[in-house]
């Protein structure tokens, strides 16, 4: 689901506005790099990176993940790494299977370079922090759960990039690729995602970061600012076929983008 927000709402009278619309994604749109062997997208949030058994029925008749708009456009793309549904941002798709080789052989080997910015609740100062907690899933799979026992080996590291004065943007870097391991290890530290209530993040409003200067119009409800793990793949860094390193940054989606816009406006 994408949101669209109308910025010139956003004064001391009124609450943001959204349109909660669903749209059609032209693959050619999202594209940031290409060449003959990849080719680097900006994924939006609320679009699967693989097809899911139950399709939403809001997207209507015509399944859509990434992996179908690809093969769509490119009759061999295999995607070398997946994005949670939520989480937007970059993403890799090779053209043919000496890229996908080539790069899966890159992730085994620890030689990929990502590196996501989260919005999270409280105040944080984080220098190279590094979390290496084992990580297991939960029964049912939606979810995982720090394990000690019989966790699978998880390590990300954490920056502060920027603070408010309740909220912290961090660059999160996986060493690892476990399911929802940025989440899980940012609430061993106390830093949960805004709008991850799976792993104790809060929503963020608007009331929140303006204070004493926001005013709620009568019989109105306030609406958050995101209404998804607030997580962007930011960027990635591998070698290319031609041994050449390649670095592709993904700039915020509107949703992410207008969190960030108030926060240093107002936070």
């Amino acid at each position: 689901m994408e949101y669209d927000f109308d910025l010139s709402v956003f004064d001391e009278k009124e609450t943001p506005k959204i349109k909660n619309t669903i749209k059609k994604i032209d693959f050619k749109d999202i594209i940031i790099f290409e060449n003959d062997d990849y080719i680097l997208i900006n994924k939006p949030p609320y679009i699967s990176s693989l097809d899911e058994r139950t399709q939403d029925k809001r997207l209507g008749s015509t399944p859509q993940s990434i992996l179908r708009l690809a093969k769509e456009y490119s009759g061999d793309a295999q995607l070398c790494h997946r994005l949670d549904k939520e989480t937007s941002g970059v993403l890799a798709i090779a053209k043919n299977p000496a890229a996908y080789r080539s790069l899966a052989m890159q992730f085994e080997a620890r030689e990929v370079a990502k590196r996501y910015h989260a919005i999270t609740n409280g105040v944080h100062d984080f220098v190279g922090i590094s979390v290496y907690l084992p990580i297991a899933q939960l029964r049912d799979g939606t979810g995982v759960r720090i394990d000690r026992e019989k966790g699978k080996i998880a390590e990300t590291i954490f920056n502060t990039l920027k603070a408010y004065r309740n909220y912290t943007i961090l660059e999160c870097m996986p060493i690892t690729g476990r399911m929802h391991q940025i989440r899980v290890h940012l609430q061993c530290l106390k830093a949960p995602i805004v709008s991850d209530p799976m792993y104790g993040g809060d929503d963020i409003f608007l009331s929140q970061i303006k204070s004493k200067k926001f005013n709620l119009k009568n019989g109105t409800e306030e609406i958050p600012l995101i209404r998804r793990v607030a997580l962007h793949a930011h960027s990635i860094t591998f070698r290319m076929m031609n041994g050449e390193a390649l670095t592709t940054e993904a700039p915020y989606p509107k949703d992410f983008g207008v969190v960030v816009k108030q926060l240093d406006k107002f936070g």
